[in-house]
């Protein structure tokens, strides 16, 4: 009697045990090339003038990761080696997935890796070099946008089409080579969050990483088309791990720099650090994903300060240089009758798995006050930030850094053909709608 009750308890506890392990989520993972095929205009560094790419130090990739059944309705977040995305590109990817796979424009999230060795795009930091871009080299970024547009679709559609039952699971480490680029010992976020995807045979398919930093390792001057850090940090994981595919996101890192630049070695370093770090991840207990995210994205409108007169603007004009091209662009969009702008377009995203993960995803350069607000905020032991998302509009300032004035605050606005820098009460706007977008059991008690 006692073996048979005993017999009994196990076959309970064996099904109690299979009840609380996380059943499998529809995940797909796929992969696209998108280095361009002839020489183009590379982004990020204004000292590099008009000339075009001249060869390429390392292929560029785009990475599409689908999870979630049909039914459940299907998300998808799509990683690029690019400066950053621009909104009328993600738009029209959103279209094209709705119409062919179902996919809502809140299950679509598009980050960029900030890499300054990428091609341009139209509408990313369009008055970088400080005056127009030649017309023959304006119809070769167009061509280049139409490429990527189209493999940036196929790589998204392939990621649906190989879903297979995958075991998801996160965890968080550190890595330490994000320094403050204004001030020595300044605030930086060091975070890890690793998203690891295995199927039901326990082989990794897919790595997501998220790190706080610019990709500004690699020295303007060598003018060759490169992934940076971050894609050093894809390929060491996927060198590491044979059948896996990697993607990097980038966090609020829009004040660090990497140390130690510049230098293809010192990128290689970078890149190996991550890996090294997720090596170690993957060897730890990691907190399981029970479901598939549920997004929710809108759009807010950021204000911008008084705008400069038509006088002031003419004056900047006779200066000459980024500030003397941007004020020749708003005078041009006045000449054409169109109303100066006086807001900027911004996107928030929040995705959230269930109890388990929320990812918030933050359009443009974000600075790293708001990560640091929101994990005190929200639950940090539970949340992601990811900036360099869904558009490129500008950089987004804190409180803090728009009071201390400098580049971040302000003075990068002439490059992405801003009329002036962001209204104060901009950290406060952002963060409520963060607030208002996360269900309450990720809000810090």
């Amino acid at each position: 009697m006692k073996l048979a009750i005993g017999f009994v308890l196990v076959l309970l506890a064996q099904e109690i045990s299979k009840a609380e392990e996380p059943r499998p989520i529809l995940v797909g993972v796929a992969k696209a090339d998108i280095t361009p095929l002839e020489p183009i205009l590379l982004n990020g560094f204004a000292a590099r003038g008009t000339t075009p790419s001249k060869g390429v130090g390392q292929a560029i990739k785009a990475v599409a990761l689908a999870i979630g059944s049909d039914e459940q309705g299907a998300s998808v977040v799509v990683t690029i080696d690019n400066l950053g995305i621009p909104d009328a590109m993600a738009g029209e990817l959103a279209r094209r997935l709705r119409d062919r796979a179902g996919i809502s424009r809140d299950r679509l999230a598009i980050g960029a890796s900030h890499t300054h060795s990428a091609p341009c795009l139209p509408g990313v930091a369009p008055n970088i070099f400080g005056k127009p871009i030649p017309a023959d080299q304006q119809r070769v970024i167009d061509r280049y946008a139409e490429f990527l547009l189209k493999q940036l679709e196929q790589a998204c559609l392939d990621a649906l089409k190989n879903r297979a039952p995958t075991h998801l699971a996160w965890g968080q480490g550190s890595v330490d080579f994000a320094v403050n680029r204004r001030t020595k010992g300044g605030p930086v976020d060091h975070a890890l969050p690793m998203l690891r995807a295995v199927d039901s045979e326990g082989h990794l398919r897919a790595v997501l990483v998220n790190y706080a930093c610019h990709c500004t390792t690699l020295d303007p001057r060598d003018q060759l088309i490169s992934g940076d850090w971050a894609a050093d940090a894809r390929e060491a994981i996927e060198a590491d791990h044979p059948g896996a595919i990697a993607m990097v996101l980038i966090g609020c890192g829009a004040d660090s720099n990497p140390r130690d630049r510049p230098g293809r070695e010192v990128a290689l370093r970078h890149g190996r650090a991550i890996a090294d770090e997720v090596a170690r991840l993957l060897k730890t207990p990691l907190n399981p994903i029970q479901a598939p995210p549920v997004g929710r994205l809108v759009r807010i409108k950021l204000p911008f300060d008084p705008l400069p007169s038509i006088e002031e603007w003419q004056a900047l004009v006779k200066k000459g240089g980024a500030p003397g091209n941007n004020a020749s662009i708003q005078l041009a969009r006045i000449a054409r009758g169109e109303p100066p702008e006086t807001e900027v377009d911004y996107v928030v995203q929040v995705w959230h798995f269930g109890n388990d993960l929320a990812i918030v995803f933050l359009a443009g350069e974000v600075v790293v006050d708001y990560a640091l607000r929101l994990k005190a905020e929200l639950d940090g032991k539970r949340l992601w930030v990811v900036a360099y998302a869904n558009d490129a509009p500008c950089y987004i300032p804190s409180e803090r850094i728009l009071r201390e004035g400098g580049y971040e605050g302000g003075g990068a606005m002439v490059y992405y053909a801003r009329p002036t820098r962001l209204k104060a009460g901009l950290e406060d706007q952002i963060i409520s709608t963060i607030r208002s977008l996360t269900p309450a059991l990720f809000i810090a008690k």
